[in-house]
């Protein structure tokens, strides 16, 4: 039987806008990351606790610029910012970590890109976001991460998303010393019909880190693709 059709993943989706508002769509992400090599097959994601349906793939090629000082004092305090074009929450996105998971602040793409990508300036909105981490210092693109995500929803019976899994090829560039990397991770994000209680996100996250071993996947030795890109 074909899956149902899901519904809407998170609430970080949102239709594009012709400038970038004051008021930014706020979530938080609770996922765990994988390293994979290019020839590891796909896990048995049907067999996940309340998985009663599995979504085709759908492809999302991404283009993210991310922007610090030249201190990196954004990294340096685990917090990304990033204007990424491509997939349902194309957009500015700040990122920062906490123990519920990672906290993000959304903002419409605004103006067209220009031909030369980096050469974009960080929106006043965007940029106030940011001022407690990096006061007044000025901004300027250090990285480049260019992805091939595979998405697929994970849905319950009833066909709410329990989770999405992500196989994301990356190419990504160190802008400040021009060295270029290649790899492929995995993702889990918890969705709207994910367990809401700790204990049975323990178990679900549980299921997914024995389906991934099972296939060769290992828990990811860099926190995030901007962690990566800059060889942290």
């Amino acid at each position: 039987m074909a899956p149902r059709r899901p519904r809407s993943f998170t609430s970080k989706r949102r239709k594009r806008s012709g400038r970038a508002t004051s008021e930014p769509t706020r979530s938080i992400e609770v996922e765990r990351k994988y390293d994979v090599s290019e020839a590891t097959r796909l896990p048995d994601l049907a067999s996940l606790p309340g998985v009663a349906g599995v979504w085709p793939p759908e492809l999302r090629p991404l283009d993210a610029i991310y922007f610090d000082t030249a201190e990196l004092s954004l990294a340096r305090r685990a917090v990304a910012l990033r204007r990424r074009t491509g997939g349902p929450d194309e957009g500015w996105h700040v990122k920062s970590s906490a123990t519920d998971g990672r906290h993000e602040w959304g903002w419409p793409l605004g103006e067209a890109l220009p031909s030369d990508p980096l050469a974009v300036a960080v929106p006043t909105d965007v940029r106030s976001s940011v001022t407690e981490w990096c006061g007044d210092d000025e901004l300027r693109p250090i990285a480049r991460v260019r992805n091939q995500r595979h998405a697929i929803l994970l849905q319950d019976a009833s066909g709410a998303v329990i989770a999405e899994f992500v196989d994301d090829h990356v190419q990504a560039t160190d802008l400040q010393t021009g060295a270029a990397t290649n790899w492929r991770e995995w993702e889990v994000e918890l969705g709207p019909a994910a367990p809401a209680d700790e204990r049975g996100r323990a178990d679900f996250f549980a299921a997914v880190d024995a389906a991934v071993a099972a296939v060769g996947g290992v828990p990811a030795a860099s926190g995030s693709k901007l962690q990566r890109a800059l060889g942290r």
